[in-house]
C-alpha cells in the first residue's frame, strides 16, 4: 500500500473489534518515525535490542511481493525484541526482511551485528527514508509471544506492518507485534482458565447419607481467556457472550459491584464433557470481584453463579488443578439436597469439599478425542436422566469407592499407569458413569475400544461427553491415529494435552 494508508480508520475498526485502545498505544500502531526512542519516552528507561534470529534466506513469494525483489533473492531475515534495559520487560516483537542487494557494505554489516536497532543503524548512516505503514491488526497470541511477554496464550496481540522507503524503493519490511494489554491507561484483570475431565459421580445410591461426590482431572487445555475491565454499566462481548452476562449479573448481584465489560477472548465449545460453562461463570465472577478488590473465595463465587451443586470437581480445578476428589453433599430431609439433580438446577447449594487432591506425574499425557456428534446431555435432557436412572444401585456405589480409594488413589500417587488405567476402565462400568456411557451414540464405546487397543492405558467418557479422554505416558501417534480413525465420516477433533497442576491463571494488566 501507498504512504496513504489510512492509518486513523484502520485503527477505528481495531478498536470496533477489540474495545478501546490507549493513545500509547495508537502512537505504537501510527507512528512513522523511530519505534525505539518512543518507548524510551513512554518508559522513561533505555531500551534495549535482544536478537532471537538472524540469518540470510531466499525471499519466498510473500517476501519478494513486498520487497518488490525476485523471488530466491537473498534477505537478511531478523526476529528481535526490543526490551526495557533496566527491567528486561519485553516491549515489542519484531520480524524485518531486507533485500541485501539494496545494502551498502557497511549498512550490510551494522544490520548482520547483532542488537542494534534498525533506528539507530539507519541513523548512524544518514539513511533519508520513510516509512510506509501498510497494515494494522490483531492476532492471538501463540506459546512463544505468550513467552516472550508472560502472557497467557490466546490474548490479543497489536501488530503493524510497514516498510521503510529509500529512494522509492523498499529498502527494509518489519511486522512489530505487542500485547493488547500492554500499554493500557486503565487496570485490567485477564484470567486463563483449565478444562476437566469429570471422571465419575460416586454416590447416586441415597444410601449413605450423602449424594454426588466426584473424581476428575484438571487440564491444561482447552482453555477460556476473559478479561475484565471496570466500566459504568455491564457490558459482555465476545464467545458465549450471554452465558458470562448472566453470570455477571449474578456476582454483582450477590456482592453488590458496580459495572464492568467483560470480554471473552477465547473459549471452547460448552455441553462437550470439559466443563467449559463452570469455567467460564467463574473466570467471569473472580475478574469482577479482582477489578472492585473485593476478596470472594472460589467457592462463594460458584454458589453465586450456581456451580457446584452437585460434582465439585470444576470448581476445585479452577482453583488448585490436579485430580480431585470431592466429597459430595448431605442428603434427605433437610439437608443440603433432597433428591439427585444436576449442578444447572441446584440452586443454592454449595459445591462440595475436596477430600483428596494430588499433582498428576508430569509424564502422564491425555488426549482428547470430541467426534462432531450431539452435545451431551444438559439442561432438561440432563435433569430428566437424573430422574429416570437415579437412585443407582448400592452395590456399584460400593465398588466404584473400592476403586477410587484402593485403586486409583494410590496407583496415582506411586505413578502406576497400569494400576491407574484399570480403575479407569472398570469406573466406565459402574453407577451412574455406567449410565451416561450407555446413553452415548454407539460411536463413543467404539473410540474408547478403539483409543486402548492402540495402545492407551485406560479410555473413558467425560461427564456427558462426548469428549472420550485416553491417558498414556509414551508416544501417543498411534493413539491419535485410532481416534481419527474411529471417527470416521463423522469427524471430530484430537487434542493431546496434560494435567495442570495448578488452577487457573490470574494476572492484572
Amino acid at each position: 500500500m501507498s504512504s496513504d494508508f489510512p492509518v486513523a480508520r484502520k485503527i477505528s475498526g481495531l478498536e470496533a473489534a477489540l474495545g478501546r485502545l490507549s493513545p500509547v498505544q495508537k502512537m505504537l500502531l501510527g507512528t512513522d518515525g523511530s519505534v525505539t526512542s518512543l518507548l524510551e519516552v513512554i518508559t522513561g528507561d533505555q531500551v534495549g535490542l535482544e536478537t532471537l534470529v538472524q540469518e540470510v534466506i531466499p525471499a519466498d513469494e510473500a517476501v519478494a511481493r513486498d520487497l518488490d525483489i525476485a523471488v530466491g533473492d537473498q534477505v537478511n531475515y531478523r526476529v528481535v525484541k526490543l526490551k526495557n534495559s533496566r527491567t528486561g520487560e519485553t516491549l515489542i516483537y519484531a520480524v524485518s526482511h531486507t533485500p541485501l542487494r539494496r545494502l551498502e557494505p557497511s549498512f550490510r554489516d551494522d544490520l548482520m551485528r547483532a542488537d542494534i536497532p534498525i533506528g539507530v543503524i539507519l541513523k548512524r548512516h544518514q539513511i533519508e527514508s520513510r516509512r510506509d505503514i501498510v497494515d494494522a491488526s490483531y492476532i492471538s497470541a501463540d506459546q512463544r509471544m505468550s513467552t516472550l511477554f508472560r502472557i497467557f496464550p490466546k490474548e490479543l496481540m497489536l501488530q503493524r506492518s510497514y516498510r521503510i522507503i529509500r529512494g522509492g524503493q523498499p529498502l527494509i519490511s518489519i511486522r512489530e507485534s505487542f500485547p493488547y494489554n500492554q500499554f493500557q491507561d486503565h487496570r485490567r484483570v485477564v484470567i486463563e482458565t483449565p478444562s476437566r475431565i469429570h471422571i465419575t459421580l460416586t454416590e447416586l445410591s441415597g444410601c449413605s447419607g450423602r449424594v454426588d461426590g466426584g473424581v476428575g482431572l484438571t487440564l491444561d487445555s482447552p482453555n477460556i481467556v476473559v478479561e475484565g475491565e471496570m466500566s459504568r454499566e455491564l457490558q459482555v462481548e465476545g464467545d458465549e457472550a450471554e452465558r458470562a452476562r448472566r453470570a455477571a449479573q449474578l456476582v454483582m448481584d450477590r456482592f453488590g459491584l458496580g459495572g464492568a465489560k467483560i470480554s471473552v477472548r477465547s473459549a471452547y465449545r460448552m455441553h462437550i464433557g470439559l466443563g467449559g460453562g463452570t469455567q467460564l461463570a467463574i473466570a467471569t465472577g473472580k475478574a469482577l470481584c479482582d477489578l472492585y478488590n473485593r476478596q470472594v473465595s472460589i467457592t462463594e463465587i460458584a454458589s453465586a453463579v450456581s456451580r457446584g451443586g452437585t460434582s465439585g470437581i470444576g470448581t476445585a480445578a479452577f482453583e488448585m488443578g490436579g485430580f480431585i476428589v470431592d466429597g459430595g453433599h448431605t442428603f434427605g430431609p433437610g439437608k443440603q439436597k433432597e433428591d439427585f439433580r444436576p449442578s444447572s438446577v441446584s440452586q443454592n447449594v454449595s459445591p462440595p469439599p475436596v477430600i483428596a487432591r494430588h499433582d498428576f506425574p508430569e509424564s502422564w499425557k491425555v488426549l482428547l478425542a470430541i467426534p462432531n456428534i450431539a452435545k451431551g446431555a444438559h439442561g432438561q435432557q440432563e435433569m430428566d436422566v437424573f430422574r429416570e436412572f437415579c437412585p443407582v444401585p448400592k452395590s456399584d456405589v460400593q465398588e466404584l469407592c473400592y476403586q477410587i480409594l484402593v485403586r486409583m488413589v494410590p496407583s496415582l500417587v506411586e505413578e502406576d499407569l497400569d494400576s491407574f488405567g484399570q480403575s479407569i476402565n472398570r469406573v466406565q462400568e459402574l453407577g451412574f458413569k455406567k449410565v451416561e456411557v450407555q446413553l452415548q451414540h454407539p460411536l463413543i464405546r467404539h473410540l474408547m475400544k478403539e483409543m486402548v487397543g492402540a495402545g492407551a492405558a485406560c479410555s473413558g467418557l467425560s461427564s456427558f461427553g462426548p469428549a472420550v479422554y485416553a491417558i498414556t505416558d509414551s508416544s501417543s501417534r498411534d493413539i491419535e491415529s485410532a481416534a481419527r480413525q474411529a471417527m470416521g465420516q463423522v469427524g471430530g477433533e484430537v487434542l493431546v494435552t496434560r494435567v495442570r497442576n495448578e488452577g487457573a491463571r490470574v494476572r492484572t494488566a
